[in-house]
């Protein structure tokens, strides 16, 4: 059962602004990238369901998470069918991401409390996804579909929108800046954080550096 409420991920995704995204097989590898996010300020971290027995690795992550360091609130993305989203939070899952939109999906994290962030690539699949409870819809692939200015042109009919842009955020100030500027609420990113060459090196302490370095950006980029 998740540990936290639907509302709490909303509010902490609001306050802020981000999300780290990765893909580990190895279950004490994965216990690093997330203790290095922690240690940089981080609170929210997505573990993607890519691979065989993944959800075994995210169950055990989450297991020791929740009794080593309760603060990190771990969720799940590229789920888009119902039964794996409960697979997940059977093992723990504080939220749901998915590439896509799914109702079942959304009626099952309703049920549970879970907050739930479906993929949208278009002013219609938002207004659906928010008339299914969403409250924060994630716009996927942020960059393919538009990039700032495409969050700039949907806030203007549909100012109540809330967005967690992930696909094609950098993580540099300039970036960043633009997609907070445009009105994003938060953003994920992945690779340019989780950096395959810092996992094979065990340089966590760089992951560690460069999330507080995105937190100090993405707070100063909504002080603007």
């Amino acid at each position: 059962m998740a540990k936290y409420s639907r509302l709490d991920v909303w509010n902490a995704v609001v306050a802020d602004g981000f999300i780290p995204i990765f893909y580990q097989r190895d279950v004490e590898i994965s216990k690093q990238i997330i203790t290095a996010c922690a240690a940089g300020g981080i609170r929210l971290i997505e573990f993607t369901n890519r691979g065989d027995f993944a959800h075994r690795v995210f169950a055990e992550a989450a297991e020791y998470f929740a009794e080593h360091d309760p603060r990190v609130i771990l969720g799940v993305g590229s789920i888009v069918d119902a039964p794996t989203a409960a697979l997940y939070i059977a093992s723990g899952a504080n939220f749901i991401v998915g590439p896509v939109l799914n109702p079942e999906i959304a009626r099952l994290c309703n049920r549970r409390k879970i907050a739930y962030f479906p993929g949208c690539s278009t002013l219609g699949e938002i207004s659906q996804a928010e008339e299914l409870g969403a409250e924060i819809v994630k716009v996927f692939p942020g960059e393919s579909v538009g990039g700032p200015d495409y969050i700039k042109a949907i806030l203007g009919p549909c100012p109540w929108t809330r967005t967690l842009v992930t696909g094609g955020v950098a993580a540099t100030q300039d970036n960043i800046n633009a997609w907070f500027k445009a009105g994003v609420t938060g953003i994920g990113i992945g690779s340019d954080l989780i950096r395959k060459d810092w996992i094979e090196a065990g340089n966590y302490a760089a992951i560690t550096e460069k999330a507080s370095q995105i937190l100090t950006w993405i707070h100063e980029a909504k002080i603007r």
